[in-house]
């Protein structure tokens, strides 16, 4: 008899798409999180037919975060969960020529 591992799951809380622009242009930054916001989910989609190795550059902070050329990686087409502080944004910019949206959903 095997064992089944379940995954923790969590509550979808508010979603948003944040537009990016391509490798050198202007950084997005998303709207402020909610008051009860600790953790976020975001997933890059490309908007041409991704290819290996595309990605974006991701940063959460206070403020309007800027995502430059040596902010985190994040592959596209590939979930990520980010603990965040209520109030926060997380911006995007992508590695490359490409343009695309992040899809950014609090989680509770």
């Amino acid at each position: 008899m095997a064992l089944i591992s379940w995954r923790r799951s969590s509550r979808l809380g508010a979603s948003q798409n944040v537009a990016y622009n391509a490798a050198g242009g202007a950084s997005a930054a998303s709207t402020v999180f909610g008051a009860q916001t600790y953790q976020v989910r975001v997933v890059a989609i490309s908007g041409v037919a991704a290819a290996i190795g595309d990605a974006v550059r991701i940063v959460v902070g206070d403020g309007t975060p800027t995502a430059t050329a040596t902010s985190t990686v994040l592959s596209v087409n590939q979930a990520e969960y980010l603990t965040c502080t209520p109030g926060q944004k997380v911006a995007v910019l992508s590695n490359n020529a490409s343009t695309g949206t992040l899809n950014v959903t609090e989680i509770a």
